[in-house]
């Protein structure tokens, strides 16, 4: 591949050409770009930058006397253009009305999440996500209800209302009453500490002579030892829009690149592990084409953006064909991450 520059005539071309090509769909001739581009040249002239052009691997031509096509690599250097000195987006006040009814009828990060990946899918009619990941998650409160014997669902809430459950044996049967009293004293103990230290804490406590403890305290230590035993992650993850990739709007994709990422989508854990590959810091991820390291995405772009408050990192994004209209796809995810961490800043 040839290591052809581009000067800003080849630039603007090529801006031009994938900008066509977005609206489009079809393969964009050099008579229209003659017309579109604003150069002032002939359309011979603006062949000649084609052939650099497709040299360089910016563009392809699907047949002799087709017109051009761009490749990943114009893409990433349409998006980049479209990066250069851009501010910060916000979105439009139906958007921003949506997310914020979502947020005052699903109080609990994981509702609220949800309700976002569903208005992001929706407005982009593509595969919409949301993330948050908290590193220190302190504990806000402790509950323990019976299920019948011996069996005990446990349900932890932490920082930003996140929600945990968990089923665990209490090696006896208790009353409920004897649950309430246990993670009263839980509560009052621990409420506000990193569940690490908790951790800790629990098991420091149980070492010591049992006697000292009445048997209160013996219950609830046996059931938070239980409870904290490999406790999931504190993490919450969303994504929908699944319809979207059956339609017809989605060419150039094949049937089973499709299903691929349909399969994807029901392995949240493996999506999750591919966004933590791509998303470094904050702000605005875009990776196109051939840019990702999952063979099964290399038809699709990927385009988020991540806020970042104190332990807690929250990413809004989208997934789809990498002919996507990436000037609006940038400003919808931007604005709504904006949005969504000014909502779960509120609950926490």
């Amino acid at each position: 591949m040839s290591s052809f520059e581009l000067s800003e005539r080849a630039r603007r071309l090529l801006a031009t050409l994938v900008s066509e090509y977005i609206e489009t769909g079809e393969p964009v001739s050099s008579q229209i770009l003659a017309r579109r581009s604003g150069l002032g040249v002939s359309s011979a002239t603006i062949r000649s930058v084609l052939a650099h052009l497709e040299e360089a691997g910016y563009v392809h031509q699907p047949h002799t006397s087709a017109g051009r096509v761009p490749t990943d690599r114009a893409y990433r250097v349409f998006v980049d253009q479209l990066l250069e000195g851009r501010k910060p987006a916000r979105p439009s006040a139906n958007m921003e009305s949506q997310l914020w009814q979502h947020a005052a009828s699903a109080p609990l990060m994981d509702q609220l999440l949800a309700g976002v990946s569903h208005v992001v899918a929706r407005t982009a009619r593509q595969v919409g996500f949301a993330l948050s990941e908290t590193h220190v998650v302190t504990l806000q409160r402790i509950e323990f209800i019976p299920l019948g014997g011996p069996r005990v669902l446990v349900v932890v809430v932490s920082g930003g209302n996140q929600v945990t459950q968990k089923v665990v044996d209490a090696d006896e049967a208790l009353r409920p009453q004897d649950l309430i009293e246990a993670a009263n004293y839980l509560n009052s103990e621990f409420a506000g500490l990193p569940l690490y230290q908790v951790r800790e804490a629990v098991l420091a406590r149980i070492q010591q002579e049992r006697t000292l403890y009445d048997e209160l305290f013996g219950r609830a230590m046996r059931l938070a030892k239980s409870t904290l035993e490999d406790l999931p992650a504190q993490q919450a993850f969303h994504v929908e829009g699944a319809a979207a990739l059956l339609e017809g709007s989605n060419d150039g994709v094949s049937l089973p690149t499709l299903r691929a990422l349909l399969e994807m989508m029901e392995e949240k854990e493996r999506m999750v592990r591919l966004l933590n590959q791509y998303i470094d810091g904050p702000g605005l991820t875009i990776v196109i084409g051939a840019e990702h390291a999952a063979p099964d995405l290399r038809s699709f772009s990927l385009v988020a953006s991540t806020t970042i408050d104190g332990d807690t990192s929250r990413t809004v994004g989208v997934i789809g064909p990498t002919r996507m209209h990436y000037s609006r796809t940038i400003a919808l995810v931007d604005g709504t991450s904006q949005v969504v961490s000014r909502m779960l800043r509120n609950v926490n």
